[in-house]
């Protein structure tokens, strides 16, 4: 138990999270998972934990799939039919209709599709693409490629600028729904309203939000996005990513990646490309079988789970472990980054520390994994299928253990 907090406090907390943890709804999701007791694990925000089932469905996959019918699962199998199966079974979970997300390839990979393919639609007379200058580094790397290959202008500017920022010349609008170092959630219904009031088309990377919380693509007008499937959505290391094509888009959709699996005509091998029609579009090359169909399995244990039940949860966890902060941690060693506001707040809570490197390594050692962004973050994701409030609990208290044994300024490895 902390010295740092009373006793009593001590106890009236825990005392509430297992109170909580006793009437959540999602509670009895954890046991779909493979996790131990002694580990808190709030690092599902960079790679979920593993569906319990999934090592039998992939030993099926390896066994009998590949092993015995090879060559006749691309068909006997579904292998053929995976990135788009996969994409409707993930559709729900961000607000799509059908027939409008592919699976595959990596997020950088579908970024620079989405990119160079909303420039294409966007048409002539328009010289710049608007970029979230707060954005993970890649999808900067990417919109400047982008921008070289298709002669436009990069502009950097910060979410909430972007519905002012944005005009007649502009393309295309690349966002982060949820940004990955503060956890704050930006306004994608209002800023995609703008975007396309300009004519321009908007582009969201959903990485940190797929699985977390609604998302609301076709209800608000969403032209394409992205999203990796290895976060919230509990599909493996290396998951493959997907790709929403709007439907009112996919007719002109025009990739700069167009491959064999996208010809409307895979098995034709002529050396004229003509696209496929729908979502179709959006595929390149050789699906990745193995970790495709290990997502597809992972994503069973969505099977009857509103994602705005998740979204509840999540909110109430994340609050839970902010006020147990306050609680347990001396004023001033930390500093949340992450938003009080809903309306504003993902699903993770980022800590300003000046030794985050050294706490975060200890709190490891005690088993609350969390993760680090250099040069002061602590972040922790709550993934609300397999967290509960005991474990908000636990990582707050264990954050004012190591608190107390890291004198202020020791930075620690990084």
């Amino acid at each position: 138990m902390s010295e740092i907090a009373g006793t009593s406090v001590a106890e009236g907390l825990g005392d509430r999270a297992r109170e909580l943890d006793a009437v959540d709804p999602l509670a009895g999701h954890r046991k779909l998972f493979a996790l131990d007791e002694e580990t808190v694990y709030l690092d599902g925000n960079s790679l979920g934990a593993l569906p319990a089932h999934v090592p039998a469905r992939m030993a099926e996959v390896i066994g009998r799939e590949w092993g015995e019918l090879r060559i006749r699962s691309w068909d006997e199998s579904g292998w053929w039919t995976a990135p788009e199966r996969i994409g409707d079974r993930i559709a729900p979970l961000v607000g799509a209709a059908p027939g409008q997300i592919v699976v595959g390839d990596s997020t950088s990979v579908n970024v620079f599709k989405a990119v160079v393919a909303a420039v294409r639609l966007a048409g002539e007379g328009r010289d710049e693409i608007l970029v979230d200058a707060t954005t993970f580094p890649t999808d900067g790397y990417l919109a400047a490629s982008a921008a070289r290959l298709t002669g436009k202008r990069l502009v950097p500017v910060a979410p909430g600028e972007a519905a002012s920022a944005v005009g007649p010349g502009t393309a295309a609008v690349l966002l982060n729904h949820v940004d990955y170092r503060t956890g704050r959630l930006h306004d994608l219904p209002g800023i995609t309203a703008a975007v396309r009031a300009a004519g321009a088309l908007a582009i969201w990377d959903l990485c940190h939000s797929a699985g977390a919380l609604p998302v609301g693509l076709d209800a608000h007008g969403v032209d394409l996005a992205v999203g990796c499937t290895y976060k919230y959505l509990n599909g493996g290391p290396g998951a493959p990513a997907f790709l929403y094509v709007a439907e009112r888009h996919q007719a002109a959709f025009d990739s700069p990646l167009p491959g064999w699996t996208s010809h409307a005509d895979p098995f034709g091998t002529t050396p004229e490309y003509a696209a496929a029609d729908g979502a179709v579009r959006g595929r390149v090359g050789t699906p990745d079988i193995l970790s495709m169909l290990a997502l597809e399995a992972a994503l069973d244990v969505w099977d009857g789970v509103a994602v705005e039940a998740v979204r509840a949860k999540s909110l109430a966890l994340t609050d839970f472990f902010l006020e147990c902060v306050a609680a347990y941690v001396p004023a001033g060693r930390v500093v949340p980054v992450t938003p009080e506001v809903h309306a504003e707040r993902g699903s993770q809570v980022s800590l300003s520390c000046p030794e985050a490197p050294e706490v975060m390594r200890r709190l490891i050692e005690r088993g609350v994994v969390g993760d680090l962004r250099r040069p002061d973050v602590l972040r922790f994701g709550f993934t609300p299928l397999y967290v509960g409030f005991a474990d908000a609990e636990r990582a707050a208290r264990a954050l004012a253990e190591v608190l107390a044994e890291v004198p202020a300024g020791a930075r620690g490895a990084s």
